[in-house]
Order: structure tokens, then C-alpha cells, then sequence
């Protein structure tokens, strides 16, 4: 960035929100997924030790059976890579905390470990993506391991349990591949059209950014999905039509394609999500040729995607990533909050743990948020599992049932808000502490309770302590990446003989680098000590990123029409 940037100026403390964190929102439109998955997952082993009495070892199991909830908004192929590293992960995860269980019984030493390993995951789990869920899952279910009563020699059978459970996981996963291979491309082109239908019937600089990201997501969804398929080439003709609506600004003609109007694509778009062929838009001028540059894209993507998730990998890890700072307050929050719950006198504070590791988003703000919905859902659990202890005694198949109907209902409402979700979390997470054996009710209640105050405190002081400068640094480089990429397309623009190709890499080049500066800012906005954020620069390089966008689709439409009118 040039030294003349001009820099908005705003407070370093920045007002935290009370109300607009606890609305409700709409449901996801895949939440099923998931809440299907971890039932099945969960309820194959489970039944499995019980009919070998040996519920006692449901905790190894669960470890294994979480992994369900991951990937579930990846293509098959790469879903299937996806959560094989989830389960080796977990696996990994589940080793360090059970071998320090069984070398030593200092609740300090333990309550280190623990934090070391939710900082360690809350950055793997950002540099990497994975999620949601991310990485809470993991968190949860190694510092209970941490505090579980443990022997040395029983690590590898508790370490088989949990692998064996993650292997049903991944076949509960990837299994659907078989029914309907392209399932999350479908939802990725269905919510694609639904935002540009949303932008056209209310053009704004939010719909316009949201529907951006939508139709930019599809096309990363198609291009990971591997060779395409018929299906997946009506998919890319619908995605070409969000497309050009989205170019088009309006409803009517688009240079780069006929758009049709908003009722249009949400038509398209709910035949898509159904479970019928793929719908068949008309032929739009130019789409050929912007398939060809797609599969162009996909042939080098192929060619060099490991290399490149390698690399990114890195350097989301190297000194300098904006990542280290959150995984830093991860490790000072999460210390603080088992420290300070040792102190009060709860035995085994991995809840207060696990609380702090649940707050850390990307900024104060979101973490603040986060804080909320974590005590007030975490309260309001408590009070379910005080209703249905009594009866989730009565039997195994009874506290069983209850762990599952838990689980389906904590994927079903957490889309909604978070703090819906964690009123399902916390009863599931208390009664799986049943399977060991029955503990006094009263105690578990105090114990959570005391350790959710606690885990919000410490968690979100640390937030709010542990700086992230980074972050600003983080919006340079999105703004510095977006110049970059409009510069590349305005000078493909200027090319004499430019191919369709050409034009289309540049499009979605420069759609995915303001994609990441929109994401950037909003982090960097939400964050506390730091300099001042360059807005005029972010809305000017927005603003000229959509008109080059617009520019680059109506070069498109001039090619694609130059075979009709005999132009040359």
C-alpha cells in the first residue's frame, strides 16, 4: 500500500452488543446433514457396547463418532479426505490427552495440557478450514479425556475404540455418495441462485457482497468436485446464470447471460435442492466457452491442489499469520479458565476448559457474542438435564436414547443461534458422564454451572487482552490482493485478442480476492487495540472491483455474441 492511504479513524474499544446476538436466525439449509449423521454415527456403537455391557467405554467411542459432523458442505471426494484427516486428528488428540492422563494426576499439569492442545487445535482447525463444526469438537472431547481415571496399558484399546467409531463415522459420511453423487454441489449452485435472486429483488451492497460469496462458493465447490458429470454441467450453466444476474445489477438481459428474473432463479434453485434431474436453464451466450476455462481451471487445480493446501497450510502457520494471535488467546483463555475453576474447588474443570475454547472467533466482537450465547445456552441446559435425569436413569436404552435425541437436536437448532444449540449440547454432554457410572445430580449442576461463568470470564478477558494487530495487517493484504487482481483484469480487458478463458479466470480471480477483503474487514472491524482501518480504501477498491466485474462480463457477452453478428 502506498503511503498515502488514508486511514478512518476509530476508537480501539469498540461497543459490544447485547440484543442482536441471541436472535434467531434461519435455519441452515443442509442442518439434517449433520444431525443424521452424528445419530447414526453415535448410535452404532453405542448399541454395539451395549449389548456387550460395556457402556462404560461410550466416552472412546463418541470421540470417534463426532467426526460425523465434519464436511458435510465439501464435495464427496474431497469430504472423504476431509474426514479421514478429522478422525486421525481426533485420534492423535485423544492419544496425548489419554497418556497424560495416565503419567500424572496433577490437576495443573493436566489443565497445561489441555490448553496447549485447544490452542493447537483452534489453529490447525483455522489454517485448514475444516468445520463447521471446527474446533470445539475436538476440544470437548480431549479435555474430558484429560480428566478421565486412566492406565497406561489401556491406551491402545481406548485409542481402537475411538478409531474404529471414526471409521463408521467416515463411512456414515461419505456413504451418501452413493445415492446422489452430487449432493453438495447441488446445494452450493441452489444457494448461489437464491442469493443472486435475493440481489436482484433488493440490490444493495449487502445482497450484491452475500450473493458474491454464494456464486464464488459454487464455483470452488464445483471445482473441487472432480471430473464433471453431466449433472455437474447443468450445475455450471445455473451457476453462469447467477452469474451474470449478479453482473446484470437488475433483472432482464445481462451482457454475459439472458438473466432471468428473481422468481426464476428460485424456481431453479429449489428444483436443484429436490432430489429430481438437475434443472436445464436456456442456452446462454457464451457458456460453452465458459466451461471450457473452467475445466482449463480444474485440469491446473488438479495438477497442483496439495502442493497448494500444503503452502497455504504453512503459511498460515508462519511467524506473522494473523491466525497465531487467536490461537494465543486460546492458550492464555483456556489456562486461565481451568486455573481459576481449580481454585473454586471443581475436581475436574475441563467444562470451564472447553467454555474459553468456544468463545475464540476472529475478533473481540464475535467472541463477545459468543460469550453470550454460550452462558445462556449453557444455563438454560442445565435446567433440561435436571427435567430428564430422573428418567435417563430409569434405564440404558433410556439415557441412550436421550444422548441421541440430544445430538439431533443440538445440529438441529445450533443454525439457528448458538445459544439455541448448546441448550441441547449441555444435557448431552452431562449425561454422557452417565455412562460411567451415575454421579450426585446436585454436584454436576454446581459444577457446570460454576464452570460455565468461569470458562466465559477468563475466556473472554483473555479475547480482549491478547492483542491481534494482525489483523489490520490482514486487511492490507486483502486490499493490496484485490488491487492486484483488478489490475490483472483490467489488463486482460486491454488484450487485443483475448479468450474467453482469459477473461473468465480474471472473473472469478478477482470476485474471490474481494470476497477475502469483505471477510478481512469485517474481522479486522470487530477487533480491539489496533490501528485505525483504511474504509475509504476498502469501499473505493470495492466499488471498482464491481465495476471491473461488470466491465469483464460485458467483454464476455461481446465475444460470445461476435460468432452471431459477424464480428470478428
Amino acid at each position: 500500500m502506498s503511503d498515502t492511504t488514508t486511514w478512518s479513524r476509530q476508537p480501539s474499544v469498540r461497543r459490544l452488543p447485547l440484543a442482536s446476538p441471541l436472535r434467531l436466525a434461519r435455519p441452515s439449509d443442509m442442518w439434517f446433514k449433520p444431525a443424521l449423521s452424528v445419530v447414526v454415527a453415535t448410535a452404532v456403537p453405542d448399541l454395539l457396547l451395549l449389548a456387550v455391557d460395556r457402556l462404560d467405554l461410550v466416552m472412546y467411542t463418541m470421540a470417534g463418532s463426532l467426526c460425523a459432523l465434519y464436511g458435510h458442505n465439501l464435495p464427496y471426494a474431497r469430504r472423504a479426505r476431509a474426514v479421514a484427516g478429522v478422525v486421525v486428528a481426533m485420534v492423535i488428540g485423544m492419544a496425548i490427552s489419554l497418556v497424560a492422563a495416565s503419567l500424572t494426576g496433577s490437576t495443573a499439569v493436566l489443565i497445561a495440557v489441555g490448553a496447549l492442545l485447544a490452542a493447537g487445535q483452534k489453529t490447525l482447525c483455522d489454517a485448514t478450514r475444516i468445520g463447521p463444526p471446527g474446533p470445539v469438537i475436538f476440544t470437548f472431547v480431549t479435555s474430558a479425556a484429560l480428566f478421565a481415571p486412566q492406565r497406561l496399558g489401556q491406551v491402545p484399546g481406548h485409542l481402537a475404540l475411538t478409531l474404529a467409531a471414526g471409521a463408521i463415522a467416515w463411512l456414515v459420511t461419505a456413504g451418501p455418495a452413493l445415492l446422489r453423487r452430487e449432493g453438495p454441489e447441488r446445494r452450493a449452485t441452489a444457494r448461489a441462485l437464491d442469493a443472486a435472486a435475493a440481489y436482484l429483488a433488493d440490490p444493495g451492497h449487502r445482497t450484491r457482497h452475500t450473493a458474491a460469496a454464494a456464486v464464488h462458493g459454487a464455483w470452488q465447490t464445483l471445482l473441487a468436485a472432480g471430473r464433471p458429470t453431466p449433472a455437474r454441467r447443468s450445475l455450471e450453466r445455473l451457476v453462469v446464470h447467477a452469474e451474470a444476474a449478479l453482473a446484470g445489477g437488475a433483472p432482464g438481459p445481462s451482457p454475459l447471460a439472458p438473466a432471468p428474473g428473481p422468481d426464476r432463479l428460485r424456481t431453479w434453485a429449489r428444483q436443484t435442492r429436490a432430489r429430481g434431474p438437475v434443472p436445464t436453464p436456456p442456452a446462454a451466450p457464451g457458456t460453452s466457452e465458459e466451461l471450457s476455462g473452467i475445466d482449463a481451471e480444474r485440469a491446473a487445480r488438479n495438477g497442483g491442489s496439495r502442493r497448494d493446501a500444503r503452502r497455504t497450510l504453512l503459511r498460515s502457520l508462519a511467524p506473522g499469520s494473523p491466525l497465531l494471535p487467536i490461537g494465543a488467546r486460546a492458550l492464555v483463555g483456556c489456562a486461565l479458565a481451568g486455573y481459576v475453576s481449580q481454585a473454586a474447588g471443581v475436581g475436574r474443570p475441563y467444562w470451564a476448559i472447553v467454555t474459553a475454547a468456544s468463545l475464540y472467533q476472529a475478533n473481540v466482537t464475535l467472541s463477545w457474542n459468543r460469550a453470550l450465547q454460550r452462558t445462556l445456552g449453557n444455563l438454560l441446559g442445565v435446567l433440561v438435564f435436571a427435567a430428564v435425569l430422573p428418567v435417563s436413569r430409569t434405564g440404558p436404552l433410556a439415557l441412550i436414547g436421550f444422548c441421541l435425541f440430544f445430538g439431533f437436536a443440538a445440529e438441529a437448532l445450533i443454525t439457528r443461534n448458538y445459544w439455541l444449540g448448546s441448550v441441547a449440547v449441555t444435557p448431552m454432554a452431562l449425561l454422557v458422564l452417565e455412562f460411567a457410572g451415575t454421579h450426585p445430580a446436585g454436584e454436576l449442576i454446581g459444577d457446570r454451572v460454576l464452570d460455565t461463568v468461569i470458562g466465559a470470564a477468563a475466556g473472554l478477558l483473555a479475547a480482549m487482552l491478547v492483542t491481534n494487530r494482525r489483523a489490520a495487517g490482514r486487511l492490507e493484504k486483502a486490499l493490496a490482493a484485490t488491487d492486484l487482481a483488478r489490475a490483472h483484469a483490467v489488463h486482460t480487458l486491454a488484450a487485443p485478442q483475448v479468450t474467453p478463458a482469459a477473461l473468465d479466470a480474471a472473473h472469478r480471480r478477482l470476485t474471490g480476492s474481494l470476497v477475502e477483503l469483505r471477510e478481512a474487514d469485517d474481522t479486522a472491524a470487530g477487533e480491539w487495540w489496533q490501528r485505525a482501518l483504511p474504509q475509504e480504501q476498502v469501499l473505493a477498491a470495492e466499488q471498482a472491483g464491481h465495476r471491473t466485474l461488470a466491465a469483464t462480463a460485458t467483454r464476455r457477452g461481446a465475444i460470445a455474441h461476435a460468432p452471431e453478428n459477424g464480428a470478428v
